[in-house]
């Protein structure tokens, strides 16, 4: 797994696209991050408005894959990875919302070269509010796909809204151990449906997939990992190739305070002018956990309060809504861009 000795095991490797997105005349490249490093991305013909997409924490651009290829008639559509992530290069020790911000807006500056719709995905849709209250410049309007807006401030993010705060400090020791086993990611943990109904893996299918996970490794030494069963759905297997993929540091940051800096949603908020589409995904605060989601009807008050150019448009699926809701996200995305 030793590609990119210090920016990460699988810096700068580009791999076949998706026969749909190969058709559709895409193509796969990085580009020169400003410090060293690089940026990985996928890029669509020239058919309209650029429109980035940037993919949630643990997240790589092919969770876009099928939007992309929807969406490509109508604009220039590039997904890509953020630092710490795929293909992209990782700086352990350095993640900060102002130090991977500035990275992609010498991506949309230099790579994208006119304004873009930024749409970001979970802590993806922070760095697109970073990138259009920075480089308004750059970002013709903004598209925040359910993303944590106020609950991902410290010190809310540990205290009050600690459900996700709770999973990512066990992504943390599950990916940062030094014989991680992918597996574990799901070993013990338990997602809330509703007051009185919990989710949770049972270990003995944990360990199915573990060896499942393992046998992959064995077959593709030095590739991303993987999981393939008759079972399983593809986009089981591409979780594990994005978590062999992420820097578990990027993930500790959010959970030791080193990621928040000074940065203030709520001036971001009031310093965009841009156009702002807010897709709000299903919500509950339930104790233990307190929030189970994203953003609560509160949040999103208060970003119209701030913002009073904000569009908001509800999805009764989970929080990655152009996977959950493609046929929503797709339409929305078009009607928004004109």
């Amino acid at each position: 797994m030793a590609r990119g000795a210090d920016g990460g095991p699988f810096e700068g490797l580009l791999e076949p696209l998706p026969r749909r997105l190969a058709r559709r005349g895409f193509t796969a490249a990085t580009a020169p991050d400003g410090d060293g490093g690089v940026i990985a991305y996928v890029r669509g013909p020239a058919s309209g408005t650029p429109l980035v997409l940037i993919p949630a924490q643990m997240g790589t651009w092919r969770t876009y894959a099928r939007v992309a290829a929807d969406l490509s008639d109508r604009f220039e559509v590039i997904a890509l990875d953020v630092p710490g992530h795929g293909a992209s290069t990782w700086t352990p020790g350095r993640y900060t919302w102002d130090l991977v911000g500035a990275r992609l807006q010498r991506f949309l500056e230099t790579v994208v070269g006119r304004p873009a719709i930024v749409s970001g995905n979970s802590s993806g849709g922070i760095l697109a509010l970073w990138l259009a209250a920075a480089a308004p410049g750059s970002v013709a309007a903004l598209v925040l796909e359910d993303a944590p807006v106020f609950s991902v401030e410290w010190p809310r993010f540990r205290d009050r809204d600690r459900f996700v705060f709770r999973g990512l400090v066990h992504a943390v020791e599950v990916l940062g151990a030094p014989d991680r086993r992918l597996a574990d990611y799901f070993r013990g943990q338990e997602l809330p449906v509703s007051p009185r109904r919990t989710k949770r893996i049972p270990d003995a299918l944990v360990d199915v997939v573990d060896r499942g996970v393992r046998r992959w490794e064995r077959r593709h030494p030095g590739e991303p990992s993987g999981f393939s069963a008759w079972w399983a759905p593809a986009s089981f297997g591409e979780l594990f190739r994005s978590l062999s993929m992420f820097d578990p540091d990027f993930a500790r940051a959010f959970t030791d305070g080193r990621m928040y800096g000074d940065f203030s949603h709520a001036e971001a908020l009031a310093a965009v002018r841009a156009p702002i589409l807010l897709i709000h995904a299903r919500w509950m605060r339930l104790e233990p956990h307190g929030l189970v989601g994203a953003l609560d009807d509160d949040d999103v008050r208060r970003v119209q309060e701030l913002a009073p150019q904000t569009r908001v448009v509800r999805s009764r699926a989970n929080h990655v809504v152009h996977r959950y809701d493609r046929r929503l996200f797709v339409r929305t995305l078009r009607e928004f861009g004109g």
